[in-house]
């Protein structure tokens, strides 16, 4: 049986945005248990030039709910932006993960061959569906989780490959 688009997907989406939350729920139990003011946490980054923490989330929580739009052809949440707190940002994720809940494997599929054109200012990248998907919707999203990944471990919480890999039971030590 062939991959499906929503396999592809929205599921992978969700898997990613699920690990994000333990990321976060492990820097928020960190900052407790040494004293660091969350906010800080919220606040890092890698680089001057790049986003903190929040921008990170942010924009993996905006890169998996826009690649299940343009591919459903549905509609999906705003959010402000404005999310300032570790609690804030789990928020965001859960807001997230329930809107790829409520798509539909139907939505998703058969949108292989569909045009989707981006529009960053004058830039407006045109890709089929398939292209889009695997050559820009899953390494932005992976992009920021990514980052989120690095700026938390470079602010010394306690995580490592397996935190980022996620539950898999027969990875357990």
């Amino acid at each position: 049986m062939p991959l499906s688009m929503y396999q592809a997907s929205v599921p992978v989406f969700i898997r990613g945005l699920n690990v994000l939350a333990a990321l976060l729920e492990k820097a928020a139990a960190h900052a407790q248990a040494t004293g660091i003011d969350p906010a800080e946490l919220v606040n890092a980054r890698l680089a001057p030039d790049m986003y903190p923490l929040s921008g990170q989330v942010q924009r993996a929580s905006d890169a998996s709910k826009f690649a299940a739009q343009r591919l459903s052809q549905g509609e999906a949440p705003k959010f402000s932006d404005t999310e300032s707190t570790l609690a804030q940002l789990q928020q965001r994720v859960a807001d997230t993960i329930a809107y790829l809940e409520s798509v539909k494997p139907e939505q998703v599929d058969g949108a292989e061959g569909r045009r989707i054109t981006l529009s960053f200012g004058d830039f407006k990248p045109e890709f089929q569906g398939d292209e889009y998907l695997l050559t820009f919707a899953l390494p932005n999203f992976y992009f920021h989780v990514t980052t989120a990944y690095g700026i938390l471990r470079q602010a010394g919480v306690p995580i490592g490959k397996l935190d980022f890999l996620g539950p898999y039971p027969q990875l357990a030590p």
